[in-house]
């Protein structure tokens, strides 16, 4: 579970360079959220999802809708 305050602002990440995406192994089936470096390729894994409440609440903090994230495996 993550574990943010409801009450803090959603933090800002610039979407010219950075594509919000989450990984999800197709061995284990482990889900991470992070955002991708549109230049270089490099994953900057955020935190793992273990629940649908981590993947709203990851969402929410960064002011994201599911349609922006992609997901890759």
């Amino acid at each position: 579970m993550l574990f943010f305050k409801s009450s803090k602002p959603a933090q800002q990440f610039d979407p010219e360079f950075y594509q919000p995406v989450i990984r999800s192994s197709i061995c284990t089936g482990e889900k991470t959220a992070g955002f991708k470096d549109k230049r270089d390729g490099r994953f900057i894994e955020l935190c793992v999802l273990r629940t649908d409440g981590d993947k709203k609440e990851f969402l929410r903090r960064y002011g994201l809708e599911e349609a922006q994230v992609r997901v890759e495996y």
